[in-house]
C-alpha cells in the first residue's frame, strides 16, 4: 500500500511511481497483472500519472471511484513544454508531440466515462485541449501488450500548443518545470496523426477490432451480419483457449486450455454500435470480452459461458 505523500504534486508535473496502479482515496496498489477488462484508455503524459494530482481531481472535481493506472511506454511520442503558462499558478503544462524514434515511458488511464468527464473539465477540452485517438506512435504496457488506438488530450488552441525554441519542440524529461517557465519560443504544430473524440467516448469503442473463429467468420453463416461493420479486409488470426461444438450449429469459446484456435481479426467501424447488433446476434450464452491474440495483439471476441459439459473439443478450429 502507498499513499500520495510519497508522489508530491509540485513542481509540476509531480511525481508518479515506476509501476501500474489502482487508486483510490489517497491511498493506491500496486496493480500486477494488468488487468485490461473494462476502461476506456486515455493516456496520462503529464500531472495525471502522480497520485497526489488524482486525489486533487477528487476533491476538487469529484471524481469518484477506483482509477486503474497502467505504465506505458510510447514510442514516436514525447511530453513536451506548452506554449503557456497556466493562469492558477504559473507553472508551464505539458504537450503532446510526434517525436519519430523516441521512447519515453508514461500511463494510461483506462478510466469509467464518469471519470473521463472529469478529466474533460480539467483539461478544459474543447478550450485549452481536445481528446482525441491517437493514430501516430505506439503504446505498450510493461509486459509487451500493445495497446492500439488510445486516446490523449493535445492541444485545442495556441495556448496548448507546443512550445518551439530554435524551430523544435522541448522535452518535458529534458528540461525541469523551473528552467521551462523562461523559456522563449513560439507555438508550432503537434505533428500527430489523431481523429477528434465529439461527444462521451464509448468504453465499447476500444479496441476498434474482434476476433471472430465460427459462423460470424468471412464466409460464414452469419458473414451477413458482420459484413456492413467490417473495415478493410479481415485478418487470419488465432489465440489460446480450447473451442467446443456446441451442438446448436455453432462453436463455443472457452479462454483456458492450451489449443490453437483459428479465426479471423476483423476491424471494425463504429465498434460501439456495430456491437449492439453483434451482442444480439450473440444473446446470452455468449459474453463480450476483451483478450489478446497469439501474436500479442488486444481485440474484443465472444466467449461461451453455457455449460459444455459433453460437447466434444474443436483442436483445429470450426
Amino acid at each position: 500500500m502507498f499513499v500520495d505523500a510519497d508522489y508530491p504534486a509540485n513542481p509540476y508535473p509531480g511525481a508518479r511511481p515506476d509501476f501500474s496502479f489502482v487508486h483510490q482515496g489517497g491511498q493506491f496498489t500496486e496493480l500486477r497483472p494488468v488487468d485490461l477488462a473494462e476502461g476506456i484508455p486515455v493516456l496520462a503524459y503529464g500531472s495525471n500519472a502522480c497520485p497526489s494530482k488524482i486525489t486533487w481531481l477528487r476533491e476538487e472535481l469529484g471524481l469518484t471511484g477506483p482509477v486503474t493506472v497502467l505504465r506505458v511506454h510510447c514510442t514516436g511520442l514525447a511530453a513536451v513544454w506548452a506554449s503557456a503558462l497556466r493562469v492558477r499558478d504559473g507553472q508551464r503544462p505539458a504537450t503532446l508531440a510526434a517525436a519519430p524514434g523516441r521512447v519515453e515511458t508514461h500511463a494510461v488511464w483506462l478510466a469509467t466515462p464518469e471519470q473521463v468527464r472529469v478529466l474533460d473539465a480539467c483539461e478544459g477540452r474543447g478550450a485549452r485541449y481536445r481528446l482525441v485517438r491517437l493514430h501516430t506512435g505506439e503504446i505498450r504496457t510493461e509486459d509487451g501488450l500493445l495497446l492500439p488506438d488510445v486516446l490523449a488530450y493535445v492541444g485545442a488552441s495556441e495556448i496548448r500548443l507546443p512550445l518551439l525554441v530554435d524551430g523544435a519542440p522541448v522535452p518535458c524529461a529534458e528540461v525541469t518545470q523551473a528552467d521551462a517557465i523562461g523559456l522563449v519560443g513560439v507555438p508550432g504544430p503537434d505533428g500527430l496523426d489523431a481523429t477528434t473524440i465529439t461527444g462521451d467516448p464509448q468504453a465499447d469503442d476500444w479496441p476498434e477490432q474482434v476476433f471472430v473463429y465460427g459462423t460470424l467468420q468471412p464466409r460464414g453463416t452469419a458473414w451477413h451480419i458482420a459484413a456492413p461493420w467490417s473495415v478493410g479486409e479481415p485478418v487470419r488470426a488465432e489465440l489460446t483457449g480450447t473451442l467446443y461444438d456446441s451442438g446448436f450449429g455453432w462453436p463455443a469459446l472457452r479462454l483456458t486450455g492450451t489449443d490453437t484456435v483459428p479465426g479471423y481479426l476483423v476491424r471494425l467501424r463504429s465498434p460501439a454500435e456495430a456491437f449492439a447488433v453483434l451482442d444480439d446476434y450473440e444473446d446470452t450464452d455468449y459474453r463480450r470480452v476483451r483478450t489478446v491474440l497469439a501474436d500479442g495483439t488486444l481485440c474484443w471476441t465472444y466467449e461461451w459461458i453455457a455449460p459444455v459439459e459433453g460437447m466434444i473439443t474443436l483442436p483445429r478450429g470450426w
